[in-house]
Order: structure tokens, then C-alpha cells, then sequence
């Protein structure tokens, strides 16, 4: 006689079906077991590779990351020692040079520009960095950067784990913007920055003494929460408490010129649309003829300040 169950009499398809709901019940404990298992084993690499790494001051450097720069007070009087100084045909053909010493007064910044590189289709990847300009026609530019070891290219990716330390260059304009208009061929533009009395010399103290900090306790590179746009907010925000809010265009750098024209961190050229057009410069940089003052020359595309002298 077939046992009865529940006064149901088992049939071979029910046992079936319940072996089936068994290896199903299996395979998604297997399954949860496994996605269990990939973060306490990123925690597991994070904590036993990436945490112990330590940044370097020292290293078979890149060539255009291979020096320091460092900065020496003396009252007013900024020296600003290895300055980059190169001249981009292209990013591989180029001649090599750093100034030695580079003198500065920080209470003659003329202005201080806002510099966004487009190097990607999608505009949030993009690069910012500062250009002081002097009255005496001197143009430094800082742009906080990733130093490289040679032979080694930067990835947004390997930024996330502690692979670069945190470069802040200073070279010259005719170099540091010249590499994106030139050598890279990118879309680059140029926003004069709104300062109010006496925070032009504040910033450029600020710069230079975030530069002996580096010299000093090197730092390490994050994609996210150290990058170039990150490492000029803090700056500012050092220097005006508050100045810049925490923003989702922070870590997309080619979206922030809007909200710096919001903020009254940028002049204003005619509305954000006007303002974006009128700020590029790349296309004009092209017709530089390598001979005059490359800083002059993308300067006559750009409209001028109405607290410049007549």
C-alpha cells in the first residue's frame, strides 16, 4: 500500500518538484554566501595592501612632475624655487626647462583666473587649476595634479587606491596652459575670479604655503575626495571660511563654472551661456604665433576687467 501524507497520496512529480525548491534554496545561499564574501575581501586587500602604502617624496619621478616646488617668505616677496617652465608642440615633443627662483609680490596679483580643461567628451571630466596673474606681466599657474612615477599614466580608477601622490605644479601660463591648448589639443577656458580687498594676496600666501606643506608630508591622490577641483575648494575655504558650500559639481570640475557664476565667484560675461563661449580660449591659442607673450595673446580673446586701468 502507497503511505498517505496529509491524506494526500505523494506522487514522483511532487517529489521532484520539492528536490528542485532544495537545489534552488542551495544555489541562493551559494549565491549570497558569494556577494557576502566580495566586500570583507575588498576590506580584506584595503586593509592588508592599500592602507599600509605611505606617500613618497622620493621616486623615479616623471619628468613633468620631477621636481618640487617649494616657497621662501621674505616680508611681501614670494621665491617660488623650480617653477616648470616647458614649451609644448605636443605632449611627447617638447623642450624641458625649470626656473630656479621665481620672485613675486603677493600684494601686486593683478587677477587670479579660474582655469577649466575639458580633456573628455563628457564635460564633467574635467581639470581646474588657478593662474595668478602679477602686475608685472608675470603669469604662475598651480594646478594640483597626480605625481607619476615615469612611465606610468594616470587612471581615475587606480586613483581610488592610493597609487599618486598629490602634485601641486606651479609653471609658468605659457607652459600649464599651453600643454592643454597645444599639446593636448583640449577645450580650455578661463573665467576672471571675483576677489573681494586684499584676498588675491591671501590666496597666493595660501598656495605657497600649501606647497611647503607637501614639500614637507607628502600626501596621497584620491579620484573622489582629493582631487584638483577638491584641493581648490579647501583653499578657498581656508582663506574665506564658507566661501564655497558642498556641492555635487565639487567632484565633477567641468560642471562648476555654473555654479561659481551662481556663487559671485566668477564674472559675469553676459548669463552663464555668453559666459561659457566667451571664456574659451583654445581656439584662439592655436593662432598663437610661438614668438610673442603666449599670456598676452589668449588674454585679447577674453573681455576685459572693468577695474583694469584705462
Amino acid at each position: 500500500m502507497v503511505p498517505l501524507i496529509g491524506g494526500i497520496q505523494p506522487t514522483t512529480y511532487g517529489n521532484v518538484g520539492e528536490s528542485m525548491a532544495d537545489w534552488m534554496l542551495y544555489l541562493l545561499l551559494a549565491l549570497g554566501v558569494l556577494v557576502a564574501l566580495i566586500p570583507l575581501n575588498g576590506i580584506r586587500i584595503w586593509w592588508t595592501r592599500v592602507r599600509p602604502r605611505q606617500p613618497k617624496l622620493h621616486a623615479d619621478w616623471a619628468a613633468d612632475c620631477e621636481h618640487i616646488t617649494t616657497a621662501v617668505f621674505n616680508d611681501s616677496m614670494i621665491t617660488f624655487r623650480n617653477v616648470r617652465d616647458f614649451h609644448w608642440r605636443t605632449t611627447r615633443d617638447r623642450d624641458e626647462k625649470w626656473a630656479d627662483e621665481v620672485t613675486v609680490d603677493s600684494t601686486k596679483v593683478k587677477h587670479i583666473w579660474f582655469v577649466v580643461d575639458q580633456f573628455h567628451s563628457f564635460r564633467g571630466m574635467s581639470h581646474t587649476y588657478l593662474t595668478f596673474e602679477f602686475f608685472d606681466g608675470t603669469c604662475l599657474s598651480f594646478s594640483f595634479e597626480t605625481r607619476r612615477r615615469r612611465g606610468k599614466k594616470y587612471h581615475p580608477w587606480t586613483g581610488l587606491w592610493r597609487s599618486y601622490e598629490l602634485y601641486l605644479l606651479v609653471g609658468f601660463e605659457r607652459d600649464v596652459t599651453q600643454l592643454r591648448t597645444h599639446g593636448r589639443s583640449n577645450i580650455v577656458s578661463m573665467y576672471r575670479v571675483i576677489t573681494p580687498p586684499d584676498k588675491e594676496r591671501q590666496m597666493i600666501v595660501q598656495m605657497a604655503h600649501r606647497l611647503n606643506q607637501l614639500s614637507d608630508r607628502p600626501e596621497f591622490y584620491h579620484t573622489l575626495f582629493k582631487t584638483c577641483n577638491t584641493s581648490i575648494v579647501k583653499a578657498v575655504n581656508t582663506v574665506t571660511p564658507g566661501r564655497i558650500p558642498f556641492l555635487w559639481r565639487n567632484f565633477l570640475p567641468g560642471y562648476t563654472p555654473k555654479a561659481a557664476l551662481k556663487l559671485n565667484l566668477i564674472e559675469d560675461w553676459g548669463g552663464f551661456d555668453t559666459t561659457m563661449e566667451r571664456a574659451r580660449i583654445d581656439e584662439h591659442a592655436k593662432t598663437w604665433d610661438e614668438e610673442s607673450d603666449y599670456s598676452e595673446f589668449i588674454r585679447r580673446a577674453l573681455p576685459p576687467s572693468p577695474f583694469d586701468e584705462q
